[in-house]
């Protein structure tokens, strides 16, 4: 059997069950906890699946099993439909991951984002990552009408006043309030850079907790931003999470640089990957030595690492790294019925089976 002591950062009566309030604390998630511990956090972005099977979405998680601090469970992002946020949430929770929804404004009304804030605060989701959303014009199904009822401004206040207030935008009272940690985007490297600073406070005084920024590729102009948010004592009011990648190749940072809205890459940046036998290998070479130049950055309080499509590399980059400093974020232990319930799954995959379609023809007929 599995003695295995709890991590201090799981509920010891399920890993599924959310953790004790604390005192000071918003939410009942493991990110929190971490961040207002003063420890180096790292969160990662999962790949949505094109797929109705939980287990896409589990195999995709287990790559950061004892890497990261949290997962975002991205909202179709790019304006391109996978699982949706909400899907992934309750299947990484359901694991006992720190599971960080993203709301994207682009799709839903405000009446369907609050019953979203609800439904996934009810399956233990901890943390809301708040956002405008991308135009469907970026997206594969650029004929999609676009919402945008909110704006990630007033998405964030609208969380903030359901949690705070305990009641809905039109005053109806919660019976329960979601407890959310909640979080937003920002992008140092865009301009106008003197608004960006500014921009950060606006979303603070909106509700932001933490925030996770655009790619890090120039840290010489996020030391500039950052001057400016300890200026504004704006790091000491909410936890700055640096959004960091490795980069596959120079040809892939020339496409991101030019059909990517916001991401800056300097030409010193591709200059070195063109200049590198292994691309790849530089490329993740190079995501590790902008962590350790952003880990000394005063006010920075951990990395969000975006490995889209080289998500194996996510725990080599932490590892070599060292930003962890010999902690171990938590990690899902195999239960005594993890084989049973694999080879189930095993049986359902293999076994043929009708599809959805076709059961609806025969059903008429």
């Amino acid at each position: 059997m599995n003695h295995r002591p709890p991590h201090p950062d799981e509920n010891p009566h399920g890993i599924d069950l959310p953790l004790d309030p604390l005192p000071g604390h918003v939410s009942r998630g493991r990110l929190e906890r971490i961040l207002r511990r003063g420890e180096f956090a790292v969160t990662a972005e999962l790949n949505p699946p094109d797929s109705a099977h939980a287990q896409d979405v589990y195999e995709r998680a287990a790559v950061f099993d004892g890497w990261v601090d949290g997962i975002n469970a991205v909202d179709a992002s790019g304006a391109n439909c996978h699982m949706s946020s909400m899907g992934i949430c309750a299947l990484l929770t359901r694991m006992g991951h720190a599971a960080i929804m993203q709301i994207a404004c682009r799709d839903r009304n405000r009446i369907a984002i609050q019953g979203d804030v609800l439904g996934a605060a009810a399956m233990g989701v901890s943390n809301i990552l708040c956002l405008t959303g991308d135009g469907v014009q970026a997206g594969d199904q650029p004929g999609a009408k676009p919402v945008f009822d909110l704006d990630s401004m007033s998405l964030l206040e609208t969380v903030r006043t359901m949690r705070d207030e305990e009641k809905f935008l039109s005053g109806r009272k919660l019976t329960a309030a979601p407890a959310v940690f909640m979080g937003a985007a920002i992008n140092p490297f865009a301009p106008p850079f003197d608004f960006r600073p500014l921009r950060l406070a606006k979303k603070i005084a909106a509700g932001a907790q933490f925030v996770q920024s655009q790619y890090c590729f120039d840290v010489p102009m996020l030391k500039d931003y950052m001057k400016r948010v300890r200026d504004l004592g704006l790091d000491e009011q909410c936890f700055i999470l640096v959004g960091v990648g490795p980069l596959a190749s120079a040809k892939a940072a020339r496409w991101i640089r030019n059909n990517v809205p916001g991401v800056h890459i300097p030409d010193s940046v591709i200059a070195r990957l063109d200049g590198a036998k292994d691309q790849k290998a530089e490329g993740k070479r190079l995501c590790i030595d902008i962590i350790n130049e952003v880990k000394e950055i005063d006010g920075v309080s951990g990395v969000h690492v975006m490995a889209y499509r080289q998500e194996e590399y996510v725990a080599e980059i932490v590892h070599e790294s060292g930003v962890l400093k010999g902690r171990r974020p938590w990690k899902r232990e195999p239960g005594l019925d993890d084989a049973l319930v694999a080879d189930r799954l095993e049986h359902i995959l293999e076994t043929p089976s009708e599809k959805p379609v076709d059961m609806v023809k025969d059903a008429t007929n």
